[in-house]
């Protein structure tokens, strides 16, 4: 396999217009993410629409945001579906526009246990030689990722990496530990923007912040300052960042239409995005709570 991916890792946010996927905007962020260190990049994920996305739609993405990398950073690529044989087959594609590690979440539509999970990605890891990421997000998928199966298929070769959106941080400290018992199989990456610091102390290879792509320089900054041992710099990286998350904190929007419309409004703001457009049917933030992100990016000494 490829050296561990490990680092500063954004969940690519993306830009639309009128429906459709707005290149130059898209080229704007990327660029503007490498620009500021940013060691690698997650594409097709949650904050990427992937579970809005057909098939065209994904590879465009996918293929954009390769184009735009040109090989400077490794480029991960979700390939989240129901069940396996349709994870399999985005899979092929992914592999064939050049993607250079995959991603996965357990399967989430027909009812199983772990020995099915277990096998799903065995199955994954037969069909393709890229590093494999489990992408454990159980308010999404509704299964949680056990410790003892994340590390087995770790020691296996099944597994490379762990993605982690669980938000329990117990069960991260426990695997952080057993991964290194084990000769650290697995790259562990924490999906968290606010506590990036507490997995950091537990061990965390590095992070997926969608947060990363408001201030990628910021999280690039926690980063290294982590890999120095500055323990007061990494803190106070953090509680900036935990300042600026709030602007999700919308008013009468939920869930997705939240977090990654407040993303999507931020970056307009900032004047990376031409539009805050979010997927049918999710509606973009306007009026207040447009007024409300700029608010906070002003605080947090951040403008166009």
């Amino acid at each position: 396999m490829n050296p561990p991916i490990t680092g500063v890792v954004p969940p690519l946010v993306v830009p639309l217009k009128d429906g459709a996927l707005d290149i130059p905007s898209l080229e704007r962020h990327i660029d503007r993410m490498l620009e500021a260190g940013i060691h690698g990049l997650f594409v097709n994920g949650s904050s990427g629409e992937v579970a809005f996305s057909g098939d065209a739609r994904r590879d465009q993405v996918l293929e954009e945001a390769l184009r735009i990398v040109d090989g400077r950073i490794p480029v991960l690529a979700g390939v989240i579906d129901t069940e396996t044989e349709r994870v399999l087959a985005h899979m092929r594609r992914a592999e064939a526009l050049g993607a250079n590690a995959i991603v996965a979440t357990a399967p989430f539509y027909a009812l199983q246990g772990e020995a099915e999970v277990a096998e799903h990605f065995r199955i994954l890891r037969q069909e393709t030689g890229l590093p494999l990421f489990a992408y454990d997000i159980p308010v999404c998928v509704h299964w949680k990722l056990s410790n003892p199966l994340l590390l087995e298929l770790g020691a296996e070769g099944v597994l490379q990496g762990v993605k982690d959106s669980s938000g329990d941080d117990v069960a991260f400290r426990w695997l952080a530990l057993a991964n290194e018992r084990i000769g650290h199989p697995l790259s562990l990456l924490t999906g968290h923007e606010v506590v990036v610091d507490g997995a950091y102390m537990s061990g965390a290879d590095g992070c997926v912040p969608g947060l990363g792509n408001i201030d990628p320089a910021a999280y690039v900054r926690q980063w290294n300052a982590y890999r120095a041992g500055d323990w007061a710099a990494v803190r106070a990286e953090q509680d900036r960042l935990a300042d600026l998350m709030r602007i999700v904190q919308v008013k009468g929007v939920q869930g997705f239409g939240a977090g990654v419309g407040a993303f999507k409004a931020a970056l307009k703001a900032l004047g990376v995005f031409e539009s805050n457009e979010m997927p049918r049917p999710v509606k973009a933030l306007a009026g207040e709570n447009y007024a409300w992100v700029e608010k906070v990016l002003r605080e947090a000494g951040l403008d166009s």
